[in-house]
């Protein structure tokens, strides 16, 4: 998927773009871009940029950092996350090994992004990124079906885990 989503042909990178914008119903009146023709690829298509009217942000409130809809939320404990239906996974293992100690007894939320949803992810308070890791692994799909089937998901698709200095 990764060479296909930067193909340039324009035939083939605008006939997928407009195939998935029908299918998947993406609004892209909301986009600085709106017409498809503009887009490189597939990619860039994706990851678009939102007109900045299109997502008005209060400076007084913490905002969800991605458009989506929460799937689970809920409190840290015992270093387990709440998956779905009963499936925990282990909080070292979504974070790579990192320190806890600062996340312990703290809360989550797992957002779901669909494939019309907005694509990029921004910082929901104020805060200074301290720190960023990689972390490789599969690309499951993380719709309903997958996260009620596939174990521990979150922690075994590839990652980028960042830290932030809130304070």
């Amino acid at each position: 998927m990764y060479r296909f989503a930067r193909i340039e042909n324009v035939w083939i990178k605008d006939t997928f773009t407009r195939w998935f914008i029908n299918k998947h119903e993406v609004n892209l009146a909301e986009a600085e871009r709106d017409n498809i023709s503009d887009y490189a690829h597939f990619n860039d298509f994706f990851t678009r940029a939102l007109k900045p009217q299109a997502r008005p942000i209060s400076e007084s409130a913490i905002i969800s950092p991605v458009d989506g809809v929460v799937s689970q939320a809920g409190r840290i404990k015992d270093s387990q996350i709440l998956q779905a239906k009963g499936h925990h996974f282990s909080l070292s293992q979504l974070l790579g090994g990192e320190s806890l100690e600062r996340i312990e007894n703290g809360y989550f939320a797992t957002i779901y992004l669909a494939p019309k949803d907005y694509h990029r992810i921004h910082m929901p308070i104020d805060g200074k990124l301290v720190s960023m890791r990689y972390i490789p692994g599969n690309l499951f799909s993380v719709n309903h079906k997958t996260v009620n089937k596939v174990n521990g998901v979150f922690a075994r698709n590839e990652r980028l885990v960042c830290l932030f200095d809130t304070v």
